[in-house]
């Protein structure tokens, strides 16, 4: 009987011993499963707030979270032309959750870009997954639209005032004003006059001078959080270089056609060989303006936002502190990336100035 119970008391000991094993380790495995669950909901919500950042946007936000639905910041103007000028507020959307009924039409928000639907919001696709629904004309004010026209406002304010010092202190500047007068001198003695000469550099310089100051502000406030991704978007920076290009064509002399077509000093054969090179050069130039401004702006957001998604992949104080500090040192780095070009696009415009007002050979170098 004593052993009996001996042996059922073994067993019984034996059983627990062994659930109390299995559940460990069954714990363990699902701690680690959480764990691995966990680091990657936090890289594809790190992934999802840069794409945020650097993307355009019919919304203004500040700090959203679109799991929650909490989100911070103000809706836009939606402006579409659809057989008629339609006209709303982007928080009709809902962030892309609800249909948007203007006049009797319906409109999707799908992947940032709007589509015409029927009531119920229905999408087809192609082959490859794309809409087929028709896009009506955007005129929308979208985020990078907007943060254009601050920045233009800010611009146009700060040179007023300095304007408006000038005139009423003896060109003598003052306040804000003295910080960049040599700013402007610089422009003026160092880039436009060298680069254009004396004789046409004037009417060159309302441009250079908007151009460098636009740029610059706008990559000093898309370092900001506020996500003012400006210069870093594509269509801003043609746009700047698609200015550069009618400027250097519309104000360029007839020297300049002469020495992209038949170069002086050149045997004949080269110079039908050089003429088609010279020609695509008149557009490579400001597609490199184009792509030079972007893909510098472009790359420091995604670097700088890729580090500190760093400080909640890490977890650990050493981790997040060498993340934090390798930030901190980009970001200043930043800060000279944002003036630098804004010089290289004003000097680069410049030098294609010259090239087009170049009256003669010897001109460029008086």
């Amino acid at each position: 009987m004593y052993k009996r119970n001996l042996v059922k008391t073994l067993t019984l000991l034996l059983l627990v011993v062994t659930f109390s094993v299995n559940a460990q380790h069954e714990s363990s495995e699902n701690s680690h499963e959480e764990q691995a669950s966990s680091e990657k909901d936090y890289k594809t919500e790190i992934k999802e707030e840069i794409r945020h950042h650097v993307k355009d946007s019919y919304y203004f936000d500040f700090n959203s979270n679109s799991e929650t639905e909490e989100y911070n910041g103000f809706s836009l103007p939606v402006i579409l032309f659809d057989g008629g000028l339609k006209v709303f507020m982007s928080s009709k959307f809902h962030h892309g959750k609800e249909i948007a009924e203007v006049g009797g039409n319906y409109y999707k928000l799908y992947h940032n870009k709007i589509y015409k639907t029927n009531a119920d919001g229905k999408l087809t696709y192609d082959e490859h997954h794309h809409p087929t629904n028709i896009k009506p004309l955007d005129f929308s004010i979208t985020k990078s639209v907007f943060s254009i026209l601050v920045v233009s406002i800010i611009v146009f304010l700060i040179f007023l005032s300095l304007a408006k010092s000038y005139a009423k202190n003896g060109s003598i500047p003052k306040g804000i004003g003295r910080f960049f007068e040599p700013i402007v001198i610089y422009i003026r003695d160092e880039i436009a006059i060298p680069s254009i000469g004396h004789k046409h550099y004037k009417k060159y310089m309302n441009f250079l001078l908007t151009v460098f100051f636009f740029i610059w502000f706008s990559n000093l406030i898309g370092i900001t959080p506020f996500g003012m991704n400006i210069t870093g978007n594509l269509a801003v920076t043609a746009a700047l270089a698609f200015l550069t290009f009618l400027i250097t064509q519309f104000t360029s002399k007839p020297n300049y056609w002469k020495h992209i077509f038949w170069m002086p000093g050149v045997p004949v054969p080269m110079k039908i060989i050089l003429a088609p090179i010279e020609l695509l050069g008149v557009f490579i130039k400001p597609f490199a303006l184009m792509m030079r401004l972007y893909a510098n702006i472009f790359a420091g957001h995604i670097v700088i936002y890729s580090i500190l998604g760093l400080l909640f992949v890490f977890k650990s104080y050493i981790g997040g502190g060498l993340s934090f500090g390798l930030a901190l040192v980009i970001s200043i780095l930043e800060l000279l990336v944002a003036i630098l070009q804004a010089y290289i696009f004003t000097m680069l415009s410049a030098l294609y100035f010259g090239f087009a007002s170049e009256e003669h050979e010897l001109e460029h170098n008086e």
